[in-house]
């Protein structure tokens, strides 16, 4: 049996191999969740949820560049390697974009940017605010190179750290339903009887309310938050599970090979779990897949409404939000740039789910 196993589990593999959209899709989420991971590695802006604002430069177009002063704080951070690493650094000094600086005497002259052709503020700073005086160090060339947004923080660095989100919440949501519909659908397709009309009445009233009203009322009981989010669309996205898993177990458990487990003696847990669960897992590759993008377009929804992750965390989401306005005042991709990147996580679970029910399939 262990043999037979390996084998089928090769055999499915190398189905999933010579499925090269499929491949190159598991190489793109790949990639995505090690950014998600990662974000504060790759942003340019490695400060926390990318929230350094620069009202003067907002919603500057992509590849804008400008001279950035940093006047140090002199507040010196406790933070360890792995917190700036996961949650980004306190930063406590002060940016400023400028147009042009000067040294006179002990004192910098700087001039603050302003656009549009106007002139901006003249300004001075001493040269002792400065550690050693070596003022160069603190002035360099900024580059954005997806531009800024409308509170002028760099909207690559919100883009990648945004992706924490929408990435995650697919997986948290999808567990969550495959949780709840995996145990509420095989009780009632195994067992049937009242256990089966009790669960279809629960899956009937939950399937009779509008999933973003039912996100709006748990997310509302359990508090605005990260996790709550999370664990609020995880709750309304079971009754797919748990339809799909009844219908195909009423199935499965009328053939012979579930006959001849009940006359060996195997108790109800390990029929389900052993024999039927595991030839009924191509249709939950899919709907898992479909759900993963639910999820993402209901936490959008939850963004849009205020509820969903609360500012100044970054979110694709909460981001489309934001700009969505910006379409018609011609500069289209503050919102078209994270709606690309959740069409492109979407699109990469929804062709691995294909390629994952194809090399289950076994009658192919």
């Amino acid at each position: 049996m262990g043999n037979q196993n390996n084998s089928l589990t090769r055999l499915a593999l190398q189905k999933f191999k010579k499925n090269f959209w499929g491949v190159f899709s598991l190489g793109v989420i790949g990639c995505i969740g090690l950014i998600s991971i990662f974000a504060y590695l790759f942003a340019p802006d490695a400060s926390k949820n990318a929230n350094q604002m620069h009202l003067s430069i907002h919603s500057k177009s992509p590849g804008f560049e400008v001279q950035m002063l940093t006047i140090p704080s002199g507040i010196e951070s406790e933070q360890n390697f792995f917190s700036k690493l996961f949650f980004g650094s306190l930063n406590t000094d002060t940016e400023v974009p400028i147009q042009s600086y000067e040294l006179k005497g002990e004192v910098l002259s700087y001039v603050e940017y302003a656009s549009d052709g106007l002139q901006g503020l003249e300004k001075q700073i001493e040269l002792s605010k400065f550690p050693n005086k070596d003022y160069k160090e603190y002035i360099d060339n900024r580059s954005f190179i997806f531009g800024t947004d409308k509170y002028g923080r760099d909207y690559l660095s919100r883009i990648l750290i945004g992706s924490r989100i929408s990435f995650f919440i697919g997986f948290v949501a999808v567990f969550i339903s495959l949780l709840v519909g995996l145990l509420m659908g095989s009780l009632a397709g195994y067992y049937g009887g009242k256990a089966d009309a009790f669960i279809m009445w629960i899956i009937n009233i939950t399937w009779s309310i509008p999933t973003l009203l039912l996100v709006i009322a748990i997310t509302l009981a359990l508090g605005k938050g990260f996790w709550q989010v999370f664990i609020a669309v995880g709750l309304t996205m079971w009754v797919e599970v748990a339809r799909v898993v009844r219908g195909q177990i009423i199935s499965a458990k009328e053939m012979q090979y579930i006959t001849a487990a009940k006359a060996l003696g195997y108790n109800d847990y390990r029929i389900i779990t052993k024999h039927i669960l595991p030839n009924i897992f191509g249709p939950l590759i899919v709907i898992s897949a479909a759900n993963f993008a639910a999820a993402i377009l209901i936490e959008s929804g939850l963004s849009f409404l205020g509820i969903g992750a609360q500012p100044p965390m970054a979110s694709w989401g909460a981001m489309i939000k934001d700009h969505y306005n910006y379409i018609i005042l011609g500069k289209p991709y503050l919102a078209l740039i994270p709606g690309l990147c959740i069409m492109l996580l979407v699109m990469a679970f929804m062709l691995v789910g294909n390629a994952l029910r194809d090399a289950l399939d076994v009658k192919t």
